[in-house]
C-alpha cells in the first residue's frame, strides 16, 4: 500500500494496465511528452514508449472516432478529453457509434473504449473548463459513467473500466485532484496523506462498476453523492446534526439501485446531492428511482440540492456550489416534514 492523491493514483492505474495487457494504450492531447495538463499520465511514454502513451491533435471527434475504430480492431484505448467541456464536439461519435456498436454489428464489434474527462468547477477554470455533463451521457443506452471520490476508488474504477468491454465515460473531479477540500472551509485543500482512501494497492486491484459504497451509517435520511459532493456531504450532514447515512455512487450508470431502495427504506428520507444544475440533472432520475421503489416508505418529500439553473458563473463559483449549509438546511427540512 502507498499513499496517494488521485492523480497519482490514476497514474498507477495507467501504468498497470500498460505493463499487464499490451492491446492498452493511451492518447489525447497532451498526454505524452508533457505527461496531461493534470500530470495523470506522467513519465508513462518515457517508460511504455510513444506507441503506447502518444499526443493527438486538437480535435476531439478525431479522438473518440479513432478509439472507436481501436476497439473495433481489438485494442482497449484509454482516450484523454483534456476538458470535460470539450467533449461535445465528440457527442454524435460516443452516442451514434460507441454505444450502439455492439447491437448494430449482432454483437461482432464492441467498443472496449475509456474516456477520461475532468470534470467541475473549484479551480478558476471559468465557463468552458468547469462544468459538470454526466447527465447527458447517463442517458445514452450503452454508455457506462462512473465518478470517483477518493484515490482507491479512482484507481479501482479506472481499471475496471478499461477491463470493461463496453464504453466508458470516467469523469474525474479535478476539485479533489491534490486533496479533499476542507467541508467547512471548501476553498482550503487539505492533504489526501490523511485519508482513509488514500492508502492505495500499488499493483492491479478493481473496484467494481455498479457498486455504491456506504461512506457513512445513519438512519434518519439517506443522502445520495457521487464525486467531489461526496466530501460537501461529509461536512453538509455534520452542520445539520443529523443522524444521516451517506451513500456515494461511484458511477451512475451502472447505478447500485438495489443499495440505494435499501436505506432510504431503512430511513424513510432521501436527499439528493449534484453539483451540476438542478433542472435535467441526474438528481431528478434518482429521485424518480426512489419515489417508483420507495413511497409507502417515505415520511417526507425527497430533497434536491444542486447547482444554479444557469450558464457555469465563473464570477460567483462559490456561490454556484451546493456548499455544506444548503446540504444541511435540506436534511433539516426533511427531518421538520
Amino acid at each position: 500500500m502507498a499513499k496517494m492523491n488521485m492523480i497519482q493514483a490514476l497514474n498507477s492505474a495507467l501504468d498497470v494496465m500498460l505493463e499487464r495487457d499490451p492491446n492498452v494504450l493511451i492518447f489525447g492531447e497532451d498526454v505524452g511528452y508533457f505527461g496531461g495538463v493534470f500530470r495523470v499520465t506522467d513519465k508513462l511514454q518515457e517508460k511504455h514508449g510513444k506507441t503506447r502513451c502518444f499526443d493527438a491533435p486538437i480535435s476531439e471527434g478525431g479522438i473518440i472516432s479513432t478509439a472507436i475504430g481501436m476497439g473495433a480492431y481489438g485494442l482497449r484505448p484509454v482516450a484523454e478529453i483534456q476538458f470535460a467541456d470539450y467533449i461535445l464536439p465528440a457527442y454524435d461519435q460516443l452516442v451514434s457509434e460507441a454505444a450502439r456498436l455492439r447491437y448494430r454489428s449482432g454483437g461482432e464489434f464492441w467498443a472496449p473504449i475509456t474516456v477520461r474527462s475532468p470534470y467541475g468547477g473549484g479551480i478558476f477554470g471559468g465557463q468552458t473548463h468547469s462544468q459538470s455533463p454526466e447527465a447527458i451521457f447517463a442517458h445514452i443506452t450503452g454508455l457506462k459513467t462512473v465518478i470517483p471520490s477518493n484515490p482507491y476508488d479512482a484507481k479501482g474504477l479506472l481499471i475496471s473500466s478499461i477491463e470493461s468491454d463496453d464504453p466508458i465515460i470516467f469523469l474525474e473531479p479535478k476539485r479533489i485532484y491534490n486533496g479533499p477540500f476542507d467541508g467547512h472551509h471548501e476553498r482550503q485543500i487539505k492533504s489526501w496523506a490523511d485519508h482513509p482512501d488514500a492508502s492505495v494497492p500499488e499493483g492491479h486491484y478493481t473496484v467494481p462498476l455498479g457498486k455504491a459504497a456506504t461512506v457513512r451509517h445513519g438512519s434518519d435520511v439517506t443522502v445520495l453523492a457521487y464525486g467531489a459532493m461526496v466530501h460537501v456531504a461529509k461536512a453538509g450532514i455534520e452542520e445539520s446534526g443529523v443522524d444521516a447515512e451517506l451513500l456515494d455512487l461511484r458511477s451512475i450508470v451502472p447505478l447500485d439501485i438495489d443499495a440505494i431502495v435499501q436505506s432510504v427504506k431503512k430511513t424513510g428520507r432521501c436527499v439528493i446531492l449534484h453539483e451540476a444544475s438542478r433542472y435535467g440533472g441526474f438528481g431528478g432520475e434518482l429521485s424518480a428511482l426512489v419515489q417508483e421503489r420507495c413511497f409507502y416508505h417515505l415520511k417526507s418529500p425527497i430533497e434536491r440540492v444542486a447547482g444554479w439553473d444557469t450558464p457555469y458563473p465563473h464570477a460567483f463559483e462559490w456561490d454556484y456550489f451546493p456548499g455544506p449549509m444548503r446540504l444541511a438546511k435540506a436534511l433539516q427540512k426533511s427531518m421538520n416534514h
